[in-house]
């Protein structure tokens, strides 16, 4: 299974978008991630994602996400955070890096990829 992120842009206008994809694919929706990292100067900021079931066809599990463009405790995350509940979860807060910390973004997606994986939030790889 390819498991793989789709990054929309940092939780400006986009957040809607990932709202109605969560709202459009609700059978297919299995979790709301809230990623929380400290940029250089120690302020703490959001990613979002939401994980969705792999379509009939195919062996692609998405991850959207809006990354590190949201303060925490604002009102762009309580529009995610009541979405997620909308559809019946809770939404899973995780303490992770943040991205600059990388060289590339391809790692830094590979890294949560195996959070996710070792806290059985998506299935192995197969």
């Amino acid at each position: 299974m390819i498991q793989r992120f789709i990054e929309l842009g940092e939780g400006y206008g986009d957040i809607y978008e990932l709202r109605q994809l969560m709202e459009s694919n609700k059978e297919r929706f299995m979790h709301g991630f809230v990623f929380v990292s400290k940029t250089k100067d120690g302020h703490p900021v959001v990613s979002i994602a939401a994980a969705f079931k792999p379509a009939t066809e195919g062996n692609f599990m998405p991850i959207y996400l809006c990354r590190e463009g949201i303060p925490d405790e604002s009102k762009r995350l309580a529009v995610f955070e009541e979405a997620v509940k909308q559809l019946g979860h809770e939404p899973i807060r995780l303490d992770v890096k943040h991205s600059t910390q990388y060289a590339d973004t391809k790692l830094y997606f590979s890294h949560l990829i195996a959070i996710l994986r070792l806290n059985h939030y998506i299935p192995p790889m197969q």
